[in-house]
């Protein structure tokens, strides 16, 4: 069944939004997540989990035109801030709004995130980029009516990008010998 040694018998193979209904399970479940939480966190505290080259310049260049900044999210709000804070420093993390976790009933790939980022920043959506790098990121962002420029990651380049505005490899960095995607690049997809 997939389920580790004392777990094969639950009292109902029912599941509530994709959770198991059963006690056990549900509290296995939850501890598994919280632990994996926990594991990413240190991973992203002890500098093992880089940054992608050119987010940073990106940042940067948008913090100095004052271009308001979000991440949208589906993974835990915890997990995200300890990420961009550690990443990114606190100076840059202070300039970002967050909309993670559960903060929308429905998920990517349905816009709710983008929509609601939007709306709480007081952005008109054709104001508005989203920088993704999943097809379901893409969709989301395609849904709510925003421009989209997909960055290829190695989990995603064999996902289906359909009708994002632009797709690159990454942001790249000046002299890096690949592409370079300037803040200007970006105002262009509006």
């Amino acid at each position: 069944s997939g389920w580790p040694s004392g777990y094969e018998s639950p009292t109902t193979e029912s599941l509530t939004k994709g959770l198991p209904d059963d006690p056990r399970r549900l509290e296995l479940v939850r501890e598994l997540h919280a632990r994996k939480t926990a594991l990413f966190q240190e991973l992203i505290g002890s500098g093992v989990v880089p940054l992608r080259p050119g987010v940073l310049r990106v940042v940067d260049e948008a913090i100095a035109a004052e271009v308001p900044l979000a991440v949208c999210s589906t993974s835990n709000e915890a997990a995200v801030r300890t990420l961009v804070e550690t990443l990114m420093g606190p100076e840059r993390y202070a300039r970002f709004s967050f909309f993670c976790g559960d903060v929308v009933p429905r998920k990517k790939p349905q816009p709710d995130v983008y929509n609601l980022a939007a709306q709480e920043m007081g952005l008109d959506k054709s104001e508005c980029v989203v920088i993704e790098d999943s097809g379901i990121g893409n969709q989301a962002a395609k849904s709510a009516g925003v421009a989209c420029l997909v960055t290829k990651s190695t989990y995603t380049e064999e996902e289906d990008f359909s009708g994002a505005d632009r797709i690159v490899s990454e942001l790249g960095e000046p002299g890096g010998g690949g592409e370079c995607v300037m803040l200007a690049d970006l105002r262009a997809l509006l």
